[in-house]
């Protein structure tokens, strides 16, 4: 005959609560003998501890590998941590590595114009290239050097490697340096060591073109060039570069001074030289008036 739920209800009810008093008494009765200071006593905890705890092992193995999962996640978390300072650590380093590169840059380019050799009577001066403040030149840039310094107008400035331009328009702290491959450029060279004379030109090119050349077949590409000192424009002597031929077969000049790293410049005193008031005195100096007809026939 089945239990009806009521019935089942009134069967399992005693019944829980008997098992609940039995464990209440079970776990009263295990304080009180753990807590009993005897050798008997002693010596049944032991015992029961040898039969019971090895056997176990499986039921902690759980708690175990929470607990190794926990130790895990700790060192995974301190190696992140450190992970992350060790690569904040080397992007500092490498910014302190381009700062050193550009320390280098700036100490090789000024090794290079202590290695200049100029003529004694040019002294000279250097400055710091500036970014250019817009003007009507479209080849120029600024150096931080002007008048409180004593510039002045047409004089010669190069970098470690050669000449770069010359000096036109000068303020009170500044000065605006016109480079060779502007269209303005006009410069008196002499091709060596054949020893012609030409004119460097700029067209905003970086290998100006080089006209008026006396006799093209005494030069060849390679040739230096250098200032050749007429016109009062710029001191003798002063390198610009080596002559080239171009793939239409125009003579040009590679010039040596490094353009894309414009950062130092040397500027030379040049008392000695009249300043240049226009381009008229640019490729030649101004020549006397000739006499008219009439005074030549009397």
């Amino acid at each position: 005959m089945a239990l009806s739920g009521q019935d089942k209800h009134n069967f399992t009810g005693p019944l829980a609560r008997l098992l609940s008093l039995i464990i209440i008494l079970f776990l009263i009765a295990t304080f009180i003998i753990w807590r009993i200071d005897s050798p008997r006593v002693e010596r049944f905890r032991t015992a029961v501890t040898d039969a019971i705890v090895p056997n176990m092992e499986w039921a902690m193995a759980p708690v175990t590998g929470v607990i190794n999962i926990a130790r895990d996640f700790r060192s995974y978390q301190a190696i992140y941590e450190q992970n992350q300072e060790l690569r904040r650590e080397l992007q500092t380093m490498k910014s302190w590595k381009e700062a050193a590169l550009q320390l280098e840059q700036e100490n090789a380019r000024l090794l290079d114009l202590n290695k200049m050799r100029l003529d004694p009577e040019l002294t000279k001066i250097s400055g710091v290239v500036l970014a250019d403040s817009g003007s009507p030149f479209r080849e120029s840039v600024l150096v931080n050097v002007g008048k409180r310094d004593g510039i002045q107008d047409g004089w010669a400035a190069m970098d470690g490697l050669g000449l770069v331009g010359r000096i036109s328009g000068v303020g009170e702290k500044t000065s605006r340096v016109v480079l060779l491959t502007d269209n303005a450029s006009r410069i008196p060279v002499l091709i060596q060591p054949s020893g012609q004379r030409a004119i460097v030109s700029g067209d905003s090119t970086i290998a100006p073109p080089v006209d008026f050349v006396e006799n093209p077949d005494l030069v060849r590409p390679g040739d230096r060039i250098v200032t050749s000192g007429e016109g009062g424009l710029l001191p003798a002597g002063l390198l610009l570069g080596q002559l080239a031929l171009d793939p239409r077969g125009r003579l040009r000049v590679r010039l040596a001074a490094d353009y894309e790293r414009l950062e130092f410049l040397r500027i030379l005193r040049d008392y000695g030289v009249p300043q240049v008031d226009g381009t008229g005195t640019l490729i030649a100096p101004s020549q006397p008036p000739l006499p008219n007809q009439d005074a030549l026939d009397e």
